[in-house]
């Protein structure tokens, strides 16, 4: 199994104020929507969930699971470091 791996990785604020996390590819991204993340609901959430699922399986290519954390973080109002 991929584990998804990014080139660019993604820093954001964890729902601790001042906290950051970076994710480097689809698995640690997974686990961060499924364990750490300040909703439980919302349509891009599920499709980042499903995508990231997706990249690991080797059906989706990797940079789509990064694209659709950063809507899934869009949607949560997570702050998302440039």
């Amino acid at each position: 199994m991929d584990n998804g791996r990014w080139e660019e990785p993604i820093t954001f604020e964890t729902q601790r104020l001042g906290q950051y996390r970076t994710i480097v590819g689809a698995a640690e991204a997974a686990r961060a929507l499924m364990e750490d993340w300040p909703v439980e609901t919302g349509d891009a959430l599920a499709r980042a969930k499903e995508t990231c699922l997706a990249v690991l399986e080797g059906r989706e290519p990797t940079a789509a699971a990064r694209e659709a954390f950063l809507a899934a973080a869009a949607e949560a109002g997570v702050f998302v470091r440039p």
